[in-house]
């Protein structure tokens, strides 16, 4: 089975590290043609140059900042209809308790995750429409099965958009586009290191302890890699997974403790 998005363009926001630049380098690697979407120009000039190509793909980029939704609308008035394949990717809020945080904290994270991803969806629905052929892939969390220690303005938000896509997903089936969720567990990117410091300097213990306590909650005693949620994006993205739908894809080393 080898999975070809040849003639298929995929947006991929939050492309320029982590997660979304595994899905943006392993969709560009099977042939698509890539726009990255995130808020610094320069990383994004330099993703690009990364991006493989075969000589037919045509890679290029948007500038947004996810801190501002008009920044995001004025970013998604230069697609033409041509994406295929939209990938909500945002970092997520700050790490702390639920009941610490103020009420600012959840309409930031609301805004920047589900009204966004709404922004996006809006935007590209048509041309998929038109197409009959789409495919949205939102990357969450593990918190939408179970809610994670000290993410409390996180797991909140992760739930609204988990439903929020299901709910989509049943919208868009006669149309033929899918929409799915891919819930990485603690994967080694940016994020999970800052992850790591927070509850080091929270706890007065060691980066190390707090490591070493994170492994043993994973059954295969390892963090995940950023390419192994982009290897699930690619294949939701592609033919082979045209009867899938409203569902969510665990990547996290059998930490979840249900199905």
């Amino acid at each position: 089975m080898k999975i070809q998005l040849d003639s298929k363009t995929a947006l991929v926001c939050g492309s320029t590290q982590g997660i979304g630049k595994a899905i943006a380098m392993q969709f560009a690697a099977c042939g698509a043609n890539i726009i990255l979407m995130a808020r610094n120009e320069e990383k994004l000039k330099a993703c690009l140059l990364e991006l493989p190509n075969n000589g037919q793909q045509n890679h290029s980029y948007l500038v947004a900042d996810f801190s501002d939704n008009n920044s995001v609308k004025a970013a998604v008035k230069q697609l033409n209809n041509q994406v295929n394949i939209l990938v909500n990717n945002t970092g997520g809020p700050p790490a702390g308790q639920a009941i610490d945080a103020n009420t600012e904290a959840y309409f930031s994270a609301f805004s920047t995750h589900l009204i966004n991803n709404q922004i996006l969806a809006q935007a590209v629905v048509e041309g998929m429409k038109s197409m009959l052929f789409g495919r949205i892939i939102n990357i969450i969390s593990t918190s939408v099965k179970v809610p994670l220690k000290n993410l409390g303005v996180s797991n909140t938000i992760r739930g609204a958009v988990g439903n929020w896509s299901k709910t989509l997903a049943n919208e868009l089936a006669p149309y033929n586009i899918t929409v799915n969720n891919i819930l990485p567990g603690a994967t080694e990117t940016e994020r999970l290191g800052a992850i790591i410091d927070n509850k080091s300097k929270n706890q007065g213990v060691n980066k190390s302890d707090v490591t070493l306590e994170m492994l043993e909650e994973i059954p295969m005693n390892r963090f995940g890699k950023p390419e192994e949620p982009a290897y699930a994006a690619a294949f939701l993205a592609s033919e082979f997974a045209a009867y899938i739908t409203g569902t969510n894809i665990v990547v996290d080393g059998g930490r979840t403790p249900c199905l």
